[in-house]
């Protein structure tokens, strides 16, 4: 009698993955429940990777990089669909004392970065960095590190290469090495530097003073001021292109040119205006670079837009218009199919995946009192919200 025919399984490892590869995430997982040596096969992050790049917030930009290596992918595909459908748990995690002030200004607005098990956070005129708790979703009740340095308030901070570099209220600059005693501090502009980023040896920072300025920190040059920009507004939001190169303010829109600008980093020169149809006091509260060509903007005309200056400055590729008509203080993505913004009314946080028109989800974080979102941050797994008096995270494991 002949044999019986040998199992699927039983084929070579890499003719399984080849098979395996044409299979969706409900069809690995029915695949899973068959025999151990499938369940090893089907869990393999090389057949989830294809999957994983077009969830939400996956860890993969549009590129294919994996920015969360050491996590399995089919965790976070799953992690993935908790976004896309907004479920989460959701914790106040630190409370502060709220001053008051009369009118729009850049101070008592926290700032946050987060870099791997640490979430470092303004609070008056210092940074503070909290130990993310081993479950991700809390923080230690104190502090780990201090930084100091101003004699204002902090109005944003980057961190970049374990440096911390900050712009406050005193119009002052402070660089810090974060794992050191090691500080510079200098006079910047007359009025407080609204915004600040660092790469490549050098700083950009904007101001209310109209405007902004590159600052070398070569040795024997640091603190030592390259170029002024005259941007005849007031300067909210800066960043530096990914190659280097360039770097973008948004500015207040008090006048009749574009609050989105893009000069070149090495002579300080104007390289083009980003838009058309701006109206005025629609001011840029937040830049973003997916990669060099690649922008994301936000700010008081309600408006999230995407910019490809490979194409047009003229218009953005894609919009979003928040849906209740508020500001937009802040905006990250996930460098590929997800954007996180922050509203100006009862600390809103919306999700939305640009596949799509309308927002994906949102989340009231200040209900029933009123805050503005100033900051977000996110990891695949968690959201951080900076608001007035408190920080709130979103869990999406749970």
């Amino acid at each position: 009698a002949a044999s019986p025919p040998s199992p699927l399984w039983a084929l070579p490892e890499e003719l399984l993955l080849l098979i395996c590869s044409y299979l969706d995430a409900q069809a690995l997982g029915r695949l899973a429940q068959v025999c151990r040596r499938l369940r090893f096969l089907s869990s393999r992050d090389l057949l989830w990777r294809r999957i994983a790049r077009g969830c939400l917030n996956s860890g993969f930009t549009q590129l294919g990089t994996d920015l969360a290596a050491g996590i399995p992918v089919k965790e976070r595909v799953k992690v993935s669909q908790n976004w896309r459908h907004g479920r989460c748990r959701r914790e106040t995690v630190l409370k502060w004392k709220c001053k008051q002030v009369a009118s729009f200004s850049s101070f008592l607005m926290p700032w946050m970065e987060l870099d791997g098990e640490y979430l470092y956070l303004s609070q008056a005129e210092n940074i503070q960095a909290y130990h993310l708790c081993a479950e991700g979703t809390g923080l230690q009740r104190h502090p780990q590190a201090i930084f100091s340095g101003h004699q204002e308030d902090v109005c944003r901070f980057v961190l970049v290469n374990s440096h911390i570099v900050s712009g406050g209220g005193d119009g002052s600059i402070v660089l810090h090495k974060m794992h050191g005693s090691y500080s510079v501090k200098f006079s910047a502009h007359e009025q407080e530097v609204n915004c600040v980023d660092f790469q490549g040896g050098l700083i950009v920072s904007g101001s209310r003073d109209r405007t902004a300025k590159v600052w070398s920190l070569s040795t024997g040059r640091v603190g030592q001021c390259l170029h002024t920009v005259q941007t005849e507004d007031r300067v909210w939001s800066i960043a530096i292109s990914p190659l280097l190169s360039s770097f973008v303010t948004g500015t207040a829109c008090c006048g009749h040119t574009s609050p989105l600008r893009i000069w070149d980093l090495e002579s300080g020169q104007l390289l083009t205006c980003l838009g058309t149809d701006f109206h005025r006091g629609a001011g840029v509260l937040d830049v973003f670079y997916e990669t060099p060509s690649l922008l994301l903007s936000c700010g008081y005309d309600t408006y999230i837009r995407y910019w490809d200056i490979r194409t047009s400055t003229r218009k953005c590729v894609q919009e979003w218009e928040e849906p209740h008509d508020s500001a937009l203080y802040c905006i990250r993505s996930d460098k590929n199919h997800m954007i996180a913004s922050g509203s100006s009314y009862y600390g809103v946080v919306r999700l939305w995946d640009k596949r799509q028109t309308r927002c994906l989800q949102s989340f009231h974080l200040s209900s029933p009192t009123s805050s503005p979102v100033y900051c977000l941050r996110f990891s695949t797994t968690h959201l951080y919200a900076a608001l007035a008096s408190a920080l709130h995270v979103l869990d999406f494991t749970a």
